[in-house]
């Protein structure tokens, strides 16, 4: 469970004779649907839409009648639980639950401190009234940063704006942010901020980001109250 283009995915890869990845719970799906309903048909195009993501010479037919669920560390912890589960599923209704020891294993690598900032961002913005009272989450880290952009998506689609910046550089004394949106274009938005009024706001970080990062982008909005109320 990963992205195949992700330098993580590509070392974990090349410790595998055989794989494939799947980078979320649509592909997973795919290829489970492909496991109990095989065909040449499907076969050609599972290839095809996994050509970036299998190992050389990878035979479905032939590799997926048994499977090991290892991640990227910097992914949802739920959603690589859930592929987990669901090819676990898969393996028992397609050879029987006698067979599941020997056709399904998994292994949990994700990073704590990505998971525990992925849970608090959940229970955030799933506090009642949420998305109502917040008026946006704070993200910084690097826009290079796989697990930064992962908290992105989760405000992103509970409803909630979210700013992930990558330093307080980003924030700008004419009330403008400079930032990286949930499908990594690099956007800026004037009159962010409210001034006429309290802000709400939430903020997290990436797992590697420095505290001093986080500590003058937070400066940086203080500032702008403060010059606001001047």
């Amino acid at each position: 469970h990963g992205k195949y283009s992700h330098e993580e995915s590509i070392a974990t890869a090349s410790f595998c004779e055989d794989y494939i990845i799947v980078k979320d719970i649509d592909e997973a799906e795919y290829v489970c649907n492909y496991i109990m309903n095989p065909s040449e048909e499907g076969k050609a195009e599972l290839l095809r839409k996994f050509k970036n993501a299998v190992s050389k010479g990878f035979d479905p037919e032939i590799h997926l009648k048994k499977v090991g669920i290892a991640n990227q560390t910097t992914m949802y912890k739920k959603e690589t639980l859930a592929i987990g589960k669901l090819f676990e599923k898969t393996m028992m209704m397609k050879f029987g639950p006698e067979e599941v020891q020997d056709r399904f294993a998994a292994f949990d690598t994700i990073c704590d401190a990505t998971q525990e900032r992925q849970d608090a961002i959940s229970e955030m913005v799933q506090e009642p009234g949420a998305k109502d009272e917040l008026d946006f989450i704070l993200v910084v880290g690097g826009w290079d940063s796989s697990n930064t952009a992962h908290l992105v998506e989760i405000p992103h689609a509970a409803g909630i704006e979210a700013y992930h910046v990558n330093k307080a550089d980003c924030i700008k004394a004419d009330n403008s942010i400079t930032y990286r949106d949930v499908d990594g274009e690099i956007k800026t938005k004037k009159d962010f901020l409210p001034l006429d009024r309290p802000a709400v706001i939430g903020v997290t970080s990436g797992a590697s980001t420095p505290d001093a990062y986080v500590q003058e982008s937070l400066e940086q909005l203080f500032l702008l109250k403060g010059l606001s109320r001047a």
